[in-house]
């Protein structure tokens, strides 16, 4: 029996099995019609819907096919309206073309002429350029011919009235001369004497040093002065004396050499400062009034770059300390491993005695274990000791403690 509770009135009552089977089932078939309806009611309006959204899209596309055939018949007429002015206006679009082909003609014709006339004026220009330079470079050449000239006259006329020994020694006073006018503004720290050293076999004329605020040396140079007589027999040419100047500079640990020479006057290549460093490093020749002018250029580099020597003295000595930091780890190393060498072999050889040591308490170890074992042995044969198996083959002994024995009990 199922109990069924009345919802309105709350009253309670009792239906078998086959009575509440057919409630269940007609509440069951009323909401299933329910709900059949009302999805029936929802699709007929998705339905319409759909036929509204249709309906709206087919308007606007008649819409939009009614505008563009608009939109392409305005197009037509604007077109043959165009068509209609280009047609009207061809005969005025052919009279301005040829006035303005016209007109563009004499204007090209202007500027070509006007350019003509630029191109007359620059050229007339540069023949007047051309001339002032030419006149320039004459005036300038025949200076220098005129001082060169002069100049060679001085030293013919010097050498003339000098003897052939004091030719050589009159360059050397006169380019000490030339330095000990200036030493004390513009060389105040430099050394500047004759080189009076011959030990090596051979000297120069003059070494020139130069120092900084620390007393550093920065620059030093080997001179060697070189003049003859036009009278002498014997010419020479300043390579003659490249190979023992470079020895000079060598064995006086100069770093630059330079040769102070009249010789070869009529020669091109010697007229100024010539670097001849192709022959001998740091070599160089100069005529005497380019004495000052050597030593001034060849200090000021090297001033120049003292910091960059310093720096580099700086980084030596740190490779310095690192090429003794790495020797001194070295020999840390080799005395570590001689010693580990040492050690390690003392300690084999401490090995192989406590292995020997070892083996010998072995053997005592065992020989004990040996004496133990028949001591042992010794003392369960003592223990099994008795009359009766001193006496087993004995008779009359047995015999002697059997009467003894019984005297003890009687």
């Amino acid at each position: 029996m199922q109990e069924i509770k009345c919802p309105h009135c709350g009253k309670v009552f009792q239906v078998d099995e086959s009575g509440y089977d057919q409630i269940v089932r007609q509440v069951r078939d009323r909401e299933f019609e329910k709900e059949l309806a009302r999805r029936e009611q929802e699709m007929e309006r998705t339905r319409e819907h759909d036929r509204t959204v249709e309906r709206m899209e087919r308007e606007r596309q008649q819409d939009a096919l009614e505008a563009e055939k608009e939109r392409a018949l305005g197009e037509k007429d604007r077109e043959i309206e165009a068509l209609r002015a280009q047609l009207a206006g061809a005969d005025t679009a052919r009279q301005l073309a040829v006035t303005q082909a016209i007109q563009e003609k004499e204007k090209e014709l202007s500027d070509r002429s006007t350019r003509i006339a630029e191109l007359e004026g620059q050229l007339a220009g540069k023949e007047n350029e051309s001339k002032y330079k030419e006149a320039s470079l004459r005036q300038r050449y025949e200076e220098q011919l005129r001082l060169k000239d002069d100049q060679i006259e001085y030293y013919k006329d010097f050498k003339a009235r000098q003897s052939t020994k004091m030719v050589g020694e009159s360059l050397e006073q006169h380019c000490q001369t030339q330095f000990n006018a200036i030493r004390t503004t513009a060389f105040p720290n430099a050394y500047f004497e004759k080189d009076n050293d011959a030990r090596t076999g051979s000297k120069g004329d003059f070494i020139f040093r130069d120092f900084d605020g620390d007393g550093t040396e920065f620059i030093s140079i080997m001179f060697e002065m070189k003049n003859e007589m036009d009278t002498t027999a014997t010419k020479h040419k300043n390579e003659d004396f490249f190979k023992e100047l470079d020895k000079d500079r060598r064995e006086k640990g100069c770093e630059y050499a330079v040769l102070v020479t009249l010789l070869e006057m009529d020669s091109e290549l010697y007229n100024g400062i010539t670097d001849v460093s192709y022959r001998y490093p740091k070599m160089y020749v100069v005529r005497p009034q380019f004495f000052i002018p050597i030593i001034t250029l060849l200090r000021n580099a090297a001033h120049n770059s003292l910091q960059y020597q310093r720096e580099l003295q700086i980084v030596k000595n740190q490779q310095l300390d690192l090429r003794h930091f790495e020797e001194n780890m070295q020999a840390f190393k080799d005395g570590f491993a001689r010693n580990y060498r040492l050690a390690s072999e003392k300690f084999s050889t401490a090995i192989e005695e406590i292995d020997k040591t070892i083996a010998h308490l072995q053997k005592t170890k065992e020989a004990l274990l040996s004496s133990e074992n028949n001591l042992r042995l010794a003392n369960n044969k003592a223990e099994e000791l008795s009359i009766k198996r001193l006496t087993k083959n004995a008779p009359s002994v047995k015999a002697m403690f059997d009467a003894q024995h019984e005297g003890e009990e009687n």
